[in-house]
Formats: C-alpha cells, sequence, structure tokens
C-alpha cells in the first residue's frame, strides 16, 4: 500500500469519525431524529444552507441551537417578521462622532456577520427581506452601497418555515429555494422518543452539547469532501434523476408529465453530488455509489420541483413524484453509456 493511499484512508476514517462524533454531541440534546441531524450536518460539510420544515413545536430552532452548541463557531439567531428589515439582517452605515468631533461613516454589521445562522420561520417576512439573504447565501458575502464584506468561513444559513399558518405569510420564491441545498421535512416522533423527550426536559438532568469541531477542522472536512473523486456513471445517474423531473423529457415518468410544471435546476445535480460525497465519506468510503445519489436524491430536489395546476388541486406531495422518478431511473452500472 502506497504511502498517498494510507493518508487517504486516515483522512477518510478522522472523517467518519469527526462526523459520527458531531452527530452524536447534537444527539445529546435531540431525541429520535437520526436521519435530521445526519443531513442538516451533511449540509454543513457540504457548504451548503439547509431549510427545515414542520409544525410548530417539533424541535426545529432547538436542533439548530445544538448543532452550534457542538462546533466552535460564532452563531446567531434572526427571528423573521412582516416589519423586519434588510438593514436589520445584513447591518448599515451609521454616522459616529469621535473624540476629537470629527464625524465619519462606520459600518454597523448586522448578525447575518456570523458562521451558523438561523433564518426562524423565514417565510414570514417580506419578499425584500428574504431577498437580503441571497447574497450571502449565493456569494457568502454582502454589499452594502459600494462596499462588499466577505463573509467569515463556514458560513451556513439553516432556515425554519412552519407549513401551517399560512396567512400573513410570504412564500420563499423558486430562486431562493433554489439556494438551500436541502429541504428537510421534520415529522412527529414516535411514542418511546416522545417519552425520552419528556424525560430530559421536565426533569433535573438535562444534557447539553459541548463543542467537539472546531472552525478550522471544519473547513479541512469541507475540502475533503470536494476532492473526493465520482465515477462517471455515478455522475450520469445524478444527471437522469434530474432530467426524469423535467415534464416530457424522454426518462420522465408519467407522474411528472401529468403533474410537473417546472424540473429541477442543475443546482439540483450539484446538490446530490456534493450530499452524495459527505455520505460516502461518513460511511468511510472515498467514492461515492449510486445509493449515495438515491439517497440525497428527495433532500436535494423536492423544494425544486414547481407542481403544474393539476397537481396543485390533486394534493400531490413532491416527494411522492420523487419517488416514480426513483422508480423509473434505474442505476447505472460502471461502463454504461448514457444512452444504455
Amino acid at each position: 500500500m502506497s504511502e498517498e493511499t494510507t493518508e487517504v484512508r486516515q483522512k477518510v476514517e478522522q472523517f467518519r469519525t469527526d462526523f459520527d462524533k458531531l452527530c452524536t454531541e447534537i444527539g445529546k440534546e435531540i431525541v429520535g431524529y437520526r436521519d435530521l441531524i445526519r443531513l442538516i450536518v451533511t449540509g454543513l460539510f457540504g457548504r451548503g444552507h439547509v431549510l427545515l420544515e414542520g409544525v410548530p413545536g417539533l424541535g426545529k430552532t432547538m436542533t439548530v441551537r445544538a448543532l452550534s452548541s457542538a462546533i466552535h463557531t460564532e452563531f446567531s439567531r434572526i427571528q423573521f417578521t412582516p416589519d423586519l428589515m434588510p438593514a436589520d439582517i445584513v447591518g448599515t452605515t451609521v454616522v459616529v462622532q469621535g473624540d476629537d468631533g470629527h464625524k465619519e461613516f462606520r459600518f454597523e454589521r448586522g448578525p447575518v456577520f456570523a458562521n451558523v445562522i438561523l433564518a426562524d420561520e423565514i417565510n414570514r417576512a417580506t419578499p425584500k427581506t428574504q431577498s437580503a439573504l441571497l447574497e450571502a447565501m449565493q456569494e457568502h458575502s454582502v454589499t452594502v452601497g459600494s462596499n462588499t464584506h466577505s463573509l467569515d468561513e463556514p458560513f451556513f444559513v439553516l432556515g425554519t418555515q412552519n407549513p401551517l399558518e399560512m396567512e400573513g405569510t410570504y412564500p420563499l420564491p423558486e430562486a431562493q429555494l433554489d439556494r438551500f441545498l436541502f429541504k428537510v421535512l421534520i415529522d412527529y416522533l414516535d411514542e418511546d422518543s416522545l417519552v425520552e423527550v419528556i424525560d430530559r426536559t421536565t426533569g433535573s438532568n438535562n444534557p447539553k452539547a459541548e463543542p467537539v469541531l472546531s472552525k478550522e477542522r471544519i473547513l479541512e472536512m469541507i475540502d475533503l469532501v470536494r476532492a473526493v473523486p465520482i465515477a462517471d456513471h455515478v455522475k450520469r445517474y445524478a444527471v437522469r434523476i434530474a432530467r426524469a423531473t423535467h415534464p416530457h423529457s424522454d426518462v420522465a415518468p408519467n407522474q411528472v408529465n401529468q403533474f410537473v410544471k417546472f424540473g429541477s435546476s442543475p443546482r439540483g445535480i450539484q446538490a446530490m453530488i456534493i450530499g452524495a460525497k459527505v455520505r460516502a465519506l461518513s460511511e468511510g468510503r472515498y467514492h461515492v455509489a449510486c445509493e449515495d445519489v438515491s439517497e440525497m436524491a428527495k433532500p436535494a430536489l423536492r423544494h425544486r420541483l414547481i407542481l403544474n395546476f393539476e397537481g396543485e388541486a390533486e394534493d400531490i406531495k413532491t416527494d411522492d413524484v420523487m419517488d416514480a422518478v426513483l422508480q423509473a431511473v434505474p442505476e447505472i452500472k460502471e461502463g454504461q453509456t448514457a444512452n444504455a
């Protein structure tokens, strides 16, 4: 075994160890949501952003707080409300007077200047305010006036939204939804998990997550994800899944042709690939399999499908459409051509 191969295996094993360590630490506060935690951590190491959707009281905000407690980074929470202004997020330029009486303009940073951002109830702010996050999420920078301010890395936005109480909310536009690497749906816990929640939150023993990863280590893990090689047949499998979400494409199933107006953008393919790379490393592998891509397909694409009128009227869920897509697109074997 070459020295280079040994070094790669050591890096992969250390990634898997640190990934599991972070998930376990978050699990000290969060009960029962193992898959949710792993997807959020996958988004962190994939250098993307995650949108959490669920009814009130299921622990969305608490999960994000637990993540921020488990890493040595700066955390900021922004509570989105209808009267929130863009300057309340990115900051503003103010006039200050020095000891000598001289006045000057100074930029006061907003809460977006942190490493982990909780955008709580993001769909309750106006589109003007929601759009203030767009540049930050995509470019990792903020422009105020003629000056551009870079954000510290890692920069990770976790947005939460409530599917209920739609009155007085502003659904995120497609352009902003596309900025989220994953959309994760949070459901109710089972009976045993709820009993454990009661034991943890109503007794004297209330465990808290402690920092286990530094900012520098997180950035190293992000770099390793980007370096993971991916075979051509796995790339083609991800492309076929995305193409199958486009109505009337040659690989689209009947459900897509009937209920979908617009399919996934190329960002959906990128999200599947990045998520698949993180999943492979988290399982101790330095190669990506088609199974990794299919496991990431729903969180990566469910918010990138736009249903048509019939789909909305029939109350079709994008996850149901994705089930049909994954069933219609077989895994590609190594060496198989695009038209095989």
